[in-house]
């Protein structure tokens, strides 16, 4: 059976972060994931674990896509935008990420 993750804005607007993102630590797409944008988003596979990931908002997909090129997430978030006060959800959406071995520490 295949598990399917979706990660939207809409989705975890008022939940607050589960705490697995360190700020001030550098993240990237495990080497097992593969990352196809579409026009709603993106597709995320994970080739070890089989999970499917959708990310139906383009501001994390462009987090995601550009977390190898910044020293932290705080920073990357910081170049695509994202203020402190509205990155909450973007901050959900990487927690889940990580929670399900999408994303990994640098």
């Amino acid at each position: 059976m295949r598990r399917v993750l979706i990660v939207s804005e809409q989705a975890v607007g008022g939940a607050s972060p589960a705490g697995t993102i360190d700020l001030d630590a550098a993240w990237k797409l495990h080497p097992q994931v593969a990352l196809r944008p579409e026009p709603f988003g993106a597709l995320l596979y994970h080739f070890g674990t089989r999970k499917l990931s959708f990310l139906k908002n383009r501001t994390i997909v462009a987090i995601v896509e550009s977390l190898p090129q910044h020293p932290s997430v705080r920073a990357a978030l910081q170049a695509n935008g994202v203020e402190e006060d509205a990155a909450r959800p973007y901050l959900r959406a990487l927690d889940t990420l990580a929670d399900s071995h999408m994303i990994v520490p640098s």
